[in-house]
C-alpha cells in the first residue's frame, strides 16, 4: 500500500490500514522508575513482534552504551516488525542510530527537532531558519543510511502553522517517508488535532508522498482521543505504548487504540494487524518488567475491565452479556476460567495452562516455573490463574539478577525490636546478616542495607493481594531513588515479608544495572 493510498478516505467496508508504532521501549522506558534491563527489553520486543506491531522503537542509541546494545540486539532478532532508533538532529546521533539499527530486516531512523516558538527560543536557542537547515541536513544524513526515515516536529501542536508546513515540506523533500507531528506536552484537543493534519496535508506540496503519524501524550487525559482524531484527519500511523506508560502522564495506550478501532469500526473504519488476543499478555509483561502496576479500572487490561458488581449489571449480564459488555474478555486475551490448577496437577497440564495464559517458555524456564508452582501449590489451598501469572512474571523479571533472596527468617510481634536474618546470593556467593528494626519490614530492609551498602531512598512501599483468600500471594512494589535515578521493584510470594525482600532486591538490581549502564543523558521527549 502506498502512502498516497493510505491517506484516501475509505468506507467502513473498505478499511484503511493504520500502522502501529510502539514506543514502549523508548518513550515508555523514560517514565521515571520504568527502566528495563537488557533481557527484559528483548522479552517485550519479542511479544510486540509476535503481536503484530508494525514498527518497534527500540531505544535511543546515543543515550548510552546499554541503549545502543539493546537496540542493536533487537534489530538482529526481530522477524517481522521494522526496528526504529531515535536520534536528535545532530549528525553523530544519526550515525550512531544507523549503526544500531543496521542489522534489522527493516531498519528505520527516527530523527526529530523542536519547531515550536518556546522550544526554539529557550531549548534550542535557534532561529527558525537554522531549524529548517537542520531538518534538511539531518533527514538527508539519515536517508543516506537507510531508506526508511521518519521525521518528527517536537512540540508540533504548539508550532505556528505556516512554519510547521515549511518544516514538513523540507523534511519530505529531503527524503522523509513518515512525518510525525506529536502532541509532545499533551496540550491539544481532538478537534484541533484532526484539523491540524487536514491543514498540513492540504497545504504541503507532495504530502501524499509521506505517511503522517500521531504521537500523543496524556497530560490532559486526551492521548487516545487525540490519536484517533489525528487518524480521522489523515494520519495513518499511531505511536503508542503498552499500558500507556511514558513521560509524565504517559502516552496513548496501544490496547485502547486497538480496541476502539475493533469495537467501533462503524465510526472508525480502520484496521491494523494487531492480534488483540495478546493485549492482556503484553500488558502483564510490561507491568512486570517495569514494576508499574496497571490500575484496576484501566480500560481493556485493568483487573476490573470485565468485572461487574452492581446487582443491576449482574442481572443484565446473566440475561445477555451484551447489556454491559461492548467487547468480550476473550477478544483481549482474558480467560473466563480462574481456578483449575492444584498440587496434584502435572507438568503437561501446567504447560497447557501457561499456553492458555499466553506464555511460551523454553524448557529450562518451564521447569523452573513448574517447580515454583508446585512449591506454591503446597502452601496454598487454591492456585488461581493470577497466582501462576505472578510467579512466572516474577521469574522472568528476576532471572538475570545479580542479587537474589536465598532465605529469610523474621521474628515479629508485640515485643520489639523485630529482627530479620537474611541470606542473599550475591554474584553466586551467599552472605548472611541479622538486623533489627522498627517492625519486620524495616528489619528486613536494614539487613539488605548491611549486605548491600547503598544510598538509595525508599520512596514507595505498597502491598496488594494477587487473589482473594487469607492464603493469597502478596505482591509488593517499591520505588527507590539514588543520585537522580529512580527505579521500581516488584516481588510476589504468599509470605508478605518474603515478597517485600524480593521487591527491594529487585529495585536494587535495577539500580546496579543503571549504574553499570551509566546515566542516559539528554533523553528525548518527542
Amino acid at each position: 500500500m502506498t502512502a498516497q493510498n493510505a491517506q484516501q478516505p475509505q468506507s467502513a467496508t473498505n478499511k484503511d490500514r493504520v500502522l502501529i508504532f510502539d514506543t514502549t521501549l523508548r518513550d515508555g522506558e523514560q517514565c521515571p522508575g520504568a527502566s528495563m534491563t537488557f533481557e527484559e527489553k528483548l522479552e517485550v520486543a519479542d511479544v510486540l513482534d509476535t503481536m503484530g506491531v508494525d514498527i518497534i522503537e527500540a531505544g535511543f542509541p546515543i543515550a548510552s552504551q546499554g541503549d545502543f546494545e539493546s537496540v542493536q540486539e533487537i534489530a538482529r532478532r526481530l522477524k517481522n516488525a521494522s526496528v526504529a532508533g531515535l536520534s536528535r538532529a545532530a549528525l553523530k546521533d544519526i550515525d550512531r542510530c544507523a549503526e544500531a539499527v543496521k542489522p534489522a530486516r527493516k531498519p528505520r531512523i527516527h530523527t526529530f527537532i523542536s519547531t515550536s516558538p518556546v522550544h526554539m527560543k529557550y531549548k534550542l536557542m535557534m532561529e527558525p531558519e537554522q531549524v529548517l537547515e537542520m531538518i534538511v541536513s539531518s533527514v538527508t544524513r539519515a536517508r543516506n543510511h537507510v531508506e526508511d526515515v521518519e521525521w518528527s516536529a517536537e512540540d508540533g501542536t504548539r508550532t505556528e502553522m505556516d512554519f510547521l508546513c515549511r518544516c514538513v515540506e523540507a523534511a519530505i523533500k529531503a527524503g522523509a517517508s513518515t512525518i510525525n507531528i506529536p502532541d509532545t506536552v499533551g496540550y491539544t484537543t481532538p478537534s484541533e488535532y484532526e484539523a491540524l493534519f487536514r491543514t498540513v496535508r492540504e497545504r504541503v506540496p507532495n504530502a501524499d508522498k509521506a505517511i503522517f503519524s500521531v504521537h500523543c501524550h496524556n497530560d490532559l487525559g486526551l492521548a487516545v482521543a487525540n490519536s484517533l482524531a489525528g487518524v480521522r484527519g489523515g494520519a495513518r500511523q499511531v505511536e503508542c505504548t503498552i499500558n500507556g506508560i511514558g513521560e509524565r502522564a504517559g502516552n496513548a495506550a496501544l490496547e485502547e487504540i486497538i480496541m476502539a478501532m475493533n469495537t467501533r469500526a462503524d465510526a472508525l473504519p480502520y484496521e491494523t494487524r494487531i492480534n488483540s488476543k495478546m493485549l492482556t499478555r503484553a500488558s502483564k509483561l510490561v507491568s512486570a518488567v517495569t514494576s508499574f502496576p496497571v490500575q484496576y479500572n484501566k480500560a481493556i487490561v485493568g483487573q476490573n475491565a470485565f468485572a461487574h458488581e452492581s446487582g443491576i449489571h449482574q442481572d443484565g449480564m446473566l440475561k445477555n452479556a451484551h447489556t454491559y459488555e461492548i467487547m468480550t474478555p476473550e477478544s483481549v486475551g482474558v480467560s473466563k476460567t480462574s481456578l483449575v490448577m492444584g498440587k496434584h496437577s502435572g507438568s503437561h497440564a501446567f504447560k497447557e495452562k501457561l499456553k492458555e495464559l499466553g506464555y511460551d517458555l523454553g524448557q529450562n524456564a518451564l521447569q523452573d516455573a513448574f517447580k515454583r508452582f508446585k512449591d506454591l501449590a503446597d502452601r496454598k489451598k487454591v492456585v488461581y490463574d493470577e497466582d501462576i501469572e505472578a510467579l512466572v512474571d516474577d521469574e522472568i523479571v528476576n532471572a538475570h539478577d545479580r542479587i537474589k533472596v536465598a532465605s529469610l527468617t523474621v521474628i515479629a510481634g508485640t515485643k520489639g525490636p523485630q529482627s530479620a536474618a537474611l541470606t542473599l546470593d550475591i554474584d553466586g556467593e551467599q552472605k548472611t546478616h541479622q538486623a533489627t528494626g522498627n517492625g519486620p519490614v524495616d528489619a528486613i530492609f536494614n539487613a539488605i542495607g548491611a549486605l548491600i551498602p547503598h544510598s538509595a531512598k525508599l520512596e514507595l512501599y505498597q502491598v496488594h493481594a494477587v487473589t482473594e483468600g487469607t492464603d493469597a500471594q502478596a505482591e509488593v512494589s517499591v520505588r527507590l531513588s539514588e543520585d537522580g535515578r529512580t527505579v521500581t521493584g516488584k516481588g510476589a510470594d504468599p509470605d508478605t515479608l518474603v515478597a517485600s525482600a524480593r521487591a527491594y532486591i529487585s529495585g536494587l538490581n535495577k539500580l546496579l544495572a543503571k549504574r553499570e549502564r551509566g546515566s542516559a543523558e539528554d533523553r528525548a521527549t518527542v
